[in-house]
């Protein structure tokens, strides 16, 4: 799969794929796993659900350049589900996927809980929360998730380029050691705190 939407002077990443993955998650999470625990540390599934569910459209908004409380505000952790978030929340990705389809949204400035950056960067951390938070539901519920490496290498190029100096507080945990001939969608989450080998209880 080709990720790349197009070759002029900002070179667009075609999310569909990752959020479509991520949505489909959601819908089979039972109401009894959602105190499970997950590989971010600190958070139990709820809490990741709903932040992915809220980075949908805080991620969305960025794109549009539309600057306000979503784009403002840096997640803080105290993460409350919807009541309708089985059906909200892949809405909010799909969301997110569309908007970064536009051009526009790939040019200038835009911002990101609270800090300015360019488009180009604030998609490529679009694509790492989206797929990386993704990962983290389906080991919490013991799903299937494969990435291919197209994504995969913009995630790793994402992460090392946060996590060159060390852990990242908030974003990134300290690397992980990973076997030599290890995926490069497993470096991408060793690089970001994450043991790959980690799997549902």
């Amino acid at each position: 799969m080709s990720l790349v939407l197009d070759s002029g002077p900002h070179t667009m990443i075609d999310m569909t794929t990752a959020c479509r993955r991520t949505a489909a998650l959601l819908g089979p999470i039972r109401d009894d796993q959602l105190d499970a625990a997950t590989p971010c540390e600190r958070f139990p599934l709820a809490d990741v659900v709903a932040h992915v569910g809220l980075l949908g459209l805080a991620f969305a908004a960025a794109a549009r350049k539309d600057l306000g409380d979503l784009t403002d505000t840096p997640p803080e952790g105290d993460f409350v589900l919807d009541d309708d978030w089985r059906d909200r929340y892949p809405a909010n990705l799909l969301e997110l996927a569309a908007a970064w389809r536009e051009p526009a949204a790939w040019e200038g400035m835009t911002r990101i809980a609270g800090m300015d950056m360019p488009g180009e960067t604030v998609a490529m951390i679009a694509l790492g929360e989206v797929t990386i938070h993704g990962w983290d539901i389906a080991v919490a519920t013991g799903q299937d998730y494969a990435v291919d490496d197209d994504e995969a290498r913009a995630v790793l190029e994402y992460v090392e380029s946060f996590a060159a100096d060390g852990p990242v507080d908030g974003l990134f945990g300290p690397a992980v050691p990973v076997a030599a001939d290890a995926s490069t969608f497993d470096r991408a989450l060793a690089a970001s705190g994450r043991d790959p080998r980690m799997r549902a209880n």
